[in-house]
Protein backbone atom coordinates (compact mmCIF):
# COMPACT_ATOMS: atom_id res chain seq x y z
CA UNK A 1 0.00 0.00 0.00
CA UNK A 2 1.11 3.56 -0.67
CA UNK A 3 0.62 5.87 2.29
CA UNK A 4 0.55 9.57 1.54
CA UNK A 5 0.05 12.22 4.20
CA UNK A 6 0.01 15.95 3.56
CA UNK A 7 -1.65 18.97 5.14
CA UNK A 8 -2.19 22.69 4.79
CA UNK A 9 -2.98 25.44 7.29
CA UNK A 10 -5.92 27.58 6.19
CA UNK A 11 -6.49 31.05 7.62
CA UNK A 12 -10.24 30.69 8.09
CA UNK A 13 -12.77 29.23 10.49
CA UNK A 14 -13.38 25.51 10.62
CA UNK A 15 -16.97 26.14 9.46
CA UNK A 16 -15.83 28.02 6.35
CA UNK A 17 -13.40 25.27 5.35
CA UNK A 18 -15.99 22.60 6.10
CA UNK A 19 -18.51 24.32 3.81
CA UNK A 20 -16.08 23.87 0.90
CA UNK A 21 -14.77 20.34 1.56
CA UNK A 22 -18.10 18.82 2.58
CA UNK A 23 -19.60 19.63 -0.83
CA UNK A 24 -18.23 16.34 -2.12
CA UNK A 25 -20.14 16.63 -5.42
CA UNK A 26 -17.80 19.55 -6.16
CA UNK A 27 -14.68 17.38 -5.72
CA UNK A 28 -13.51 17.57 -9.37
CA UNK A 29 -13.13 21.35 -8.98
CA UNK A 30 -10.23 20.83 -6.56
CA UNK A 31 -9.08 17.25 -7.07
CA UNK A 32 -7.77 17.06 -10.64
CA UNK A 33 -7.46 13.28 -10.37
CA UNK A 34 -11.25 13.06 -10.01
CA UNK A 35 -12.93 13.80 -13.33
CA UNK A 36 -16.54 13.06 -12.47
CA UNK A 37 -18.72 12.10 -9.49
CA UNK A 38 -22.05 10.26 -9.65
CA UNK A 39 -23.94 9.55 -6.44
CA UNK A 40 -25.64 6.17 -6.28
CA UNK A 41 -27.28 6.37 -2.85
CA UNK A 42 -27.29 8.42 0.32
CA UNK A 43 -28.30 7.33 3.81
CA UNK A 44 -27.63 10.03 6.40
CA UNK A 45 -23.87 10.65 6.43
CA UNK A 46 -23.16 7.60 4.25
CA UNK A 47 -22.89 8.06 0.49
CA UNK A 48 -22.22 5.42 -2.16
CA UNK A 49 -20.88 6.88 -5.37
CA UNK A 50 -19.07 6.18 -8.58
CA UNK A 51 -16.14 8.39 -9.51
CA UNK A 52 -14.25 8.61 -12.77
CA UNK A 53 -10.55 9.13 -12.14
CA UNK A 54 -8.04 10.73 -14.50
CA UNK A 55 -6.00 7.51 -14.64
CA UNK A 56 -7.24 6.13 -17.99
CA UNK A 57 -10.80 7.34 -17.20
CA UNK A 58 -11.23 4.40 -14.83
CA UNK A 59 -14.42 4.18 -12.77
CA UNK A 60 -14.19 3.40 -9.06
CA UNK A 61 -16.88 2.84 -6.47
CA UNK A 62 -16.57 4.56 -3.11
CA UNK A 63 -18.37 4.46 0.19
CA UNK A 64 -18.04 7.90 1.75
CA UNK A 65 -18.64 8.59 5.45
CA UNK A 66 -18.98 12.19 6.59
CA UNK A 67 -18.44 13.18 10.23
CA UNK A 68 -19.59 16.84 10.25
CA UNK A 69 -16.81 19.40 10.73
CA UNK A 70 -14.26 16.61 11.36
CA UNK A 71 -13.64 13.99 8.66
CA UNK A 72 -14.58 12.76 5.23
CA UNK A 73 -13.56 9.14 4.66
CA UNK A 74 -13.77 7.69 1.14
CA UNK A 75 -13.23 3.94 0.92
CA UNK A 76 -12.57 2.60 -2.58
CA UNK A 77 -14.72 -0.55 -2.82
CA UNK A 78 -14.36 -1.43 -6.52
CA UNK A 79 -12.11 -0.43 -9.37
CA UNK A 80 -8.44 0.10 -10.10
CA UNK A 81 -7.80 1.72 -6.68
CA UNK A 82 -8.07 -0.20 -3.41
CA UNK A 83 -7.87 1.55 -0.04
CA UNK A 84 -9.02 4.88 1.37
CA UNK A 85 -8.63 8.64 1.39
CA UNK A 86 -9.37 10.50 4.63
CA UNK A 87 -9.67 14.28 4.97
CA UNK A 88 -9.42 15.54 8.53
CA UNK A 89 -10.14 19.09 9.66
CA UNK A 90 -8.51 20.30 12.90
CA UNK A 91 -9.53 23.60 14.48
CA UNK A 92 -6.62 25.80 15.54
CA UNK A 93 -6.46 29.28 16.98
CA UNK A 94 -7.50 31.70 14.17
CA UNK A 95 -7.06 28.99 11.51
CA UNK A 96 -7.48 25.29 10.88
CA UNK A 97 -5.44 22.43 9.47
CA UNK A 98 -6.73 20.32 6.62
CA UNK A 99 -4.97 16.96 6.39
CA UNK A 100 -5.26 14.38 3.63
CA UNK A 101 -4.23 10.79 4.27
CA UNK A 102 -4.22 8.18 1.53
CA UNK A 103 -3.64 4.48 2.09
CA UNK A 104 -4.11 2.97 -1.36
CA UNK A 105 -2.76 0.62 -3.98
CA UNK A 106 -3.68 -0.32 -7.50
CA UNK A 107 -5.70 -3.52 -7.74
CA UNK A 108 -4.82 -6.76 -9.48
CA UNK A 109 -2.00 -6.80 -12.02
CA UNK A 110 -1.84 -2.98 -11.86
CA UNK A 111 -0.48 -3.32 -8.29
CA UNK A 112 3.08 -3.26 -9.59
CA UNK A 113 2.54 0.39 -10.64
CA UNK A 114 1.48 1.58 -7.16
CA UNK A 115 4.88 3.19 -6.53
CA UNK A 116 4.65 5.15 -9.76
CA UNK A 117 1.18 6.53 -9.09
CA UNK A 118 2.12 7.44 -5.51
CA UNK A 119 4.01 10.49 -6.81
CA UNK A 120 1.00 11.54 -8.88
CA UNK A 121 -1.41 11.15 -5.98
CA UNK A 122 0.90 13.12 -3.66
CA UNK A 123 1.30 15.93 -6.18
CA UNK A 124 -2.43 16.01 -6.93
CA UNK A 125 -3.25 16.06 -3.23
CA UNK A 126 -0.88 18.95 -2.56
CA UNK A 127 -2.45 20.87 -5.47
CA UNK A 128 -5.98 20.10 -4.22
CA UNK A 129 -5.24 21.27 -0.66
CA UNK A 130 -3.68 24.46 -2.02
CA UNK A 131 -6.71 25.08 -4.27
CA UNK A 132 -9.06 24.57 -1.30
CA UNK A 133 -6.95 26.97 0.78
CA UNK A 134 -7.11 29.62 -1.98
CA UNK A 135 -10.87 29.15 -2.43
CA UNK A 136 -11.56 29.54 1.30
CA UNK A 137 -9.17 32.42 1.95
CA UNK A 138 -10.36 34.55 -1.01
Amino acid sequence: MAEIKTSVTINATQEKVWDVISDIDNEPKFWKGTKEVRNISKNGNQISREITIAFRDQKCLQDVTIVPKETIKAVFTEGVIVGEKILTLKDMENSCELEALWDVKLSGKMGMFTGIIKKHIKSGTEQALQAIKEEVEN
